[in-house]
């Protein structure tokens, strides 16, 4: 999760600037999963996802924007707001930075106003307010009414193209504003060109620098009745004695009968402008917005009928399956219909439409739950996200840690595009050059600043010094690179998973040596304070030390505090436990967790930390595999308990329904695996972790008609402990089972009750 208010580099960035292809499991039940999903879900507190019209790893996403800048602006949405300032046609999900934004429109009823409104405004001029009474979101389709133009506005889209519908009053003044410079978080628009190339149809480009330095968007929209149009290209300021800002609008003007429909077509690409017209005439051909609608829903259906779920209680129905929405939100398919794509070199490269390019990588996040979720449900979806990665590694240099539209960001740390090819390995999942892959993990481990194509001042954070130091002394001193903890420890795990694939391809050499570098963690642990903690280049412990403290990513860790980074060894449990002192220290410093004060101190308490049990924090992704680590010391009563706590506390059916960010489908991908009942600990060892299962019963419906059903008996809100366990009729001893017990298909059985089972395994 990343603060956008608080990440030094892109602070020093601002100043700078003067500022599907889805292998689908039909729905042969012919049941509706959609309408189990619930949109609305993150779109408060900070989960920051939005609730527009989008198909599952859909290039364009058409939602409505309530805000422009600052934190909660993330995704355009943000539903505590009254006003909505148009629909635009691209927004990430939950992430903690906010980008795109791109192309809006907004339908209008009279006089049509677009001055400026000061840069601390969140609206723009032709803003409307609206109400969530009149206001709908369903997968696949997004309207609402809006009450200062007495409007109503409908969108549902295809992969790559959108689709509108606006039902107007009668006017001889009824029209729309296209704003081409608009953007969320303000972004300086380095390039813009916008263009009327008859009386229905508009097209334009854009290159905008923010998050990612290279962000190109063109669009092409066609309109189902005639206008007259006005441009709007003079610059201008925010406010009064500020610089003037270039600006591209175009006013349409036409007149409408009472209830009169007029629909717009709208594609986009980041290729060029021809693109994203051949995307519209590929996808949308025609003006039948139901059937694109149906067909929209139909795709979601598909999506969520991986999972069947049996419960009686419908809040808990509808959170796992917009949980499960969530997870289809991204990566997004990033490759035309013609098969041109923007690669990382910034070139347009001619691929393939059966091959696509997808794009979003928020690898930090998503390496943990949602790869190892797909490498369930969609195997195939995760290779070709694999293929991508590997492709841009090729294009751009090195693997991407946050990739944004073809642009390294630079953002998080670690390299973990080494856990998502170790994970598909391990599990049998090799439709990718492995060689290929191999060798880009083994270039993104080292220190090396050459051949990548970036800009400046992304380079030191995607090829931070930390690896120097990890690879030439052992460690990361201190006081050598910032979150040289957090790093360090996600270097241990990654370079574990290094050495898993090395081991498995022969290469015995480097299987020494990273299994050596994945030992890396024991350097941080001071068995006084008995937490991780920041040795300098000199072998000293950082002083004053302060396990609740944190300086948003400019401390020793990221996005947390020594008491949740302390955990970070998903790879090695039992070299963590030893570390500690033993089993009953190990447990005793668990324990701990969960108990302390949750109080936070520092210059700049990061607000990732959020989803406070103790100082286990679920609101931000380096907790989250904490819990099940009972389990590996004969305490998994504590894993179901807490599992059932942060099941029940943490995720809600209302817009305040996540407790940290959705980071890409992170948070949402431990609901669901954590809800059927398991959850991978260490993505590259094919293990999966028992906890408490939330239903009554949850099957997975396996791309080769194979099944595996989890099935909780006795089962209820008080019978939160696993009594035995069963697979496939035979009783578990541990509270494990693999990932080709999942493949093969079969039936876990855990019979449930209200007290747990204490063992001394």
């Amino acid at each position: 999760m990343k603060n956008m208010k608080s990440i030094a580099w892109q602070a020093g960035c601002l100043l700078w600037l003067g500022m599907a292809v889805c292998n689908c499991t039909p729905a042969s039940s012919g049941e509706d999963y959609a309408s189990y999903v619930n949109p609305f879900i993150g779109t408060g507190g900070h989960g920051h996802t939005y609730p527009g019209a989008v198909v599952p790893n859909g290039m364009i996403q058409p939602s409505p924007d309530t805000r422009i800048f600052q934190w909660d602006a993330c995704s355009g949405y943000y539903y505590a707001d009254s006003t909505i300032n148009g629909f635009s046609h691209t927004h990430l999900s939950g992430t903690g930075c906010g980008d795109y934004g791109d192309v809006l429109l907004m339908p209008t009823v009279g006089r049509q106003d677009y001055h400026a409104m000061g840069k601390k405004s969140q609206q723009m001029a032709y803003a409307s307010p609206f109400s969530h009474g009149r206001e709908k979101a369903e997968p696949g389709y997004y309207s609402v009414f809006l009450n200062r133009y007495g409007v109503q506005a409908e969108l549902t889209s295809t992969k790559r193209a959108a689709i509108h519908r606006y039902t107007f009053p009668k006017s001889g003044k009824a029209g729309f504003i296209l704003d081409l410079d608009y953007s969320l978080q303000r972004q300086k628009n380095e390039e813009m060109k916008l263009e009327v190339i008859s009386d229905t149809e508009i097209r334009g480009h854009k290159k905008t620098v923010y998050w990612a330095f290279d962000q190109y968007i063109n669009f092409y929209a066609k309109f189902s009745k005639p206008f007259t149009y006005t441009m709007v290209t003079d610059s201008m300021a925010l406010d009064e004695g500020e610089p003037l800002l270039p600006t591209a609008k175009v006013l349409l003007q036409f007149q409408t009968e009472k209830d009169e429909q007029v629909m717009v077509k709208v594609g986009v690409s980041a290729v060029d402008m021809d693109g994203a017209r051949r995307n519209v005439e590929a996808e949308i051909p025609g003006w039948d917005f139901d059937g694109v609608r149906r067909a929209a829903r139909q795709s979601w259906n598909e999506y969520l009928a991986k999972i069947d779920i049996e419960t009686e209680d419908e809040d808990q129905r509808t959170m796992f399956y917009t949980a499960l929405y969530h997870t289809g939100m991204q990566p997004n398919l990033f490759t035309d219909a013609d098969g041109r794509y923007f690669g990382m070199d910034l070139k347009v490269h001619q691929g393939s439409v059966e091959e696509p390019v997808y794009t979003i990588f928020s690898l930090w996040d998503t390496f943990r739950a949602y790869h190892p979720l797909m490498t369930i449900i969609n195997p195939d979806l995760n290779q070709a996200f694999i293929r991508s990665l590997i492709q841009k590694e090729r294009e751009g240099g090195v693997f991407p840690m946050w990739e944004l539209a073809g642009n390294y960001t630079g953002t998080m740390i670690g390299y973990h595009a080494a856990s998502l090819v170790a994970d598909a390995y391990m599990k049998g999942y090799r439709d990718f050059d492995v060689q290929k892959a191999y060798r880009a993990c083994l270039r993104v481990a080292e220190y090396d600043t050459t051949g990548i194509i970036t800009h400046p001042l992304v380079l030191p954070h995607l090829m931070p010094q930390a690896k120097y130091w990890k690879n030439k002394v052992g460690y990361v001193p201190c006081d050598k690179d910032n979150e040289a903890v957090a790093k360090a420890l996600e270097y241990a795990y990654d370079d574990w998973c290094i050495s898993v694939l090395a081991g498995e391809l022969g290469d015995t050499l480097n299987q020494r040596k990273y299994a050596d570098f994945s030992k890396g963690y024991q350097n941080y642990f001071d068995p006084v304070t008995r937490f991780m903690r920041g040795l300098d280049s000199k072998g000293n412990w950082r002083t004053p030390f302060n396990p609740r403290s944190s300086n948003h990513r400019s401390d020793d860790y990221c996005e947390g505090t020594a008491w949740q980074w302390t955990w970070f060894v998903p790879h090695d449990v039992e070299g963590l436990v030893e570390l500690m002192g033993g089993r009953e220290a190990f447990i005793g410093k668990l324990d701990s967790l969960f108990v302390a004060d949750s109080s936070l101190e520092g210059e700049l308490v990061s607000a990732d930390i959020s989803g406070l049990i103790g100082q286990y924090a679920h609101g931000n992704e380096p907790s989250h595999h904490i819990i099940h680590f009972y389990n590996y010391v004969g305490q998994p009563w504590r894993t179901q308990e807490l599992v059932d706590e942060v099941l029940q506390t943490l995720y809600f059916n209302n817009p305040n329904g996540l407790s940290g960010n959705e980071d890409c489908g992170q948070m949402s991908a431990w609901y669901v695996l954590n809800a059927m009942g398991f959850y991978q600990v260490c993505p590259g060892r094919p293990l999966y972790s028992i906890g408490r299962p939330l239903f009554d019963k949850a099957t997975v419906n396996l791309k080769d008609g194979k099944k595996f059903t989890v099935v909780a008996t006795d089962n209820s809100r008080t019978n939160k402990y696993v009594q035995k366990m069963l697979l496939n009729g035979e009783e578990l001893v541990r509270p494990f089972f693999t990932h080709q017990d999942i493949t093969d298909g079969g039936t876990l059985e855990l019979i449930m009750g209200d007290k747990p089972v204490k063992t001394n395994n």
